[in-house]
């Protein structure tokens, strides 16, 4: 296995394998690896020839009030299991060579961060996703997708993969990426893998590890509200005003909970439904438990 930083290392990497006709599959991360991102490990080692998996800790997706230097970041732990899991290589660039003289962070409050560089000037360029990007988490976390959607294009440039994995956990994210590939015309399928969960149902997710054991107890009123909305849009249901405000109670009954967004949308475009449509309809959420923020879905 490989660790390669730099950015015409790994292009130049990726060139020889295409060379010699193999397929390159990307996994996307921000490292603190755990079983999920090793499920999306296995799909790319089953249909790739090679795979990459990229440890980037985006500061663009943070805005100054959200965690990213409490972002976890146990990059020999994550070197460990993707040795162990037969990847390839690991990208791992720094922010310094990722944007080149500083970056503006996420948020209504978003500012300049500046660094030194030889370039001499400040990266300027980011990518925005319009439509399915201003809903949801997007309103919640004003300018995230730019975030999202600017790295992910650069590192489907550096990597240069014909296949990228992503988790279904990340719904948003998926269909905003989804829509990116089509749009700027990357010669990319993604490909979506399912919800890895802990045995008690909690979605995995690098944020989990701040979650007190009272407040790690309240979290599983998230999964708890998803499979009875489903229980009851297999009974019949299809009023999702009434769907949504049961699933509120239910999960407002935890004391260390508060809802940020409830959410029954069309899966592909995330506008809004009045009524579920079986085959069209995901349920989203975002619960904030305590301090961490959770999110999670179910597809009907």
């Amino acid at each position: 296995m490989q660790i390669i930083r730099s950015i015409k290392q790994m292009q130049a990497w990726s060139l020889r394998q295409r060379r010699a006709g193999k397929t390159i599959g990307l996994v996307p991360t921000m490292g603190a690896l755990h079983e999920g991102h090793l499920s999306l490990v296995r799909a790319s080692k089953k249909r790739a020839d090679v795979t990459v998996v990229s440890i980037f800790v985006n500061p663009t997706q943070f805005s100054p009030k959200e965690d990213l230097k409490k972002y976890p970041r146990p990059f020999r732990r994550d070197c460990a299991l993707c040795h162990a899991a037969n990847v390839d290589v690991i990208f791992a660039p720094t922010v310094k060579e990722m944007y080149p003289g500083g970056y503006r962070t996420a948020g209504r409050n978003s500012e300049f961060r500046s660094q030194k560089s030889e370039a001499g000037s400040a990266f300027s360029t980011y990518v925005d996703e319009l439509a399915i990007a201003q809903v949801l988490e997007g309103a919640s976390r004003p300018n995230f997708f730019r975030g999202v959607c600017t790295v992910v294009a650069k590192l489907f440039n550096c990597v240069q993969p014909d296949l990228a994995f992503f988790g279904q956990k990340d719904a948003q994210q998926l269909a905003v990426i989804r829509r990116m590939t089509r749009d700027l015309n990357f010669p990319i399928r993604i490909i979506a893998c399912p919800i890895v969960r802990e045995p008690d149902g909690l979605a995995m997710s690098s944020r989990n590890v701040y979650l007190s054991p009272a407040e790690r107890r309240d979290a599983l009123a998230l999964k708890r509200s998803l499979d009875w909305a489903m229980q009851e849009i297999e009974g019949g249901e299809r009023r999702v005003e009434s769907l949504r405000e049961s699933m509120k109670k239910m999960i407002e009954n935890s004391p260390a909970a508060r809802v940020d967004y409830i959410a029954i949308v069309r899966r592909d475009t995330f506008t809004p439904l009045g009524t579920v449509q079986k085959s069209k309809t995901l349920i989203a959420l975002a619960v904030s438990i305590g301090k961490t923020r959770l999110i999670d879905n179910a597809v009907v």
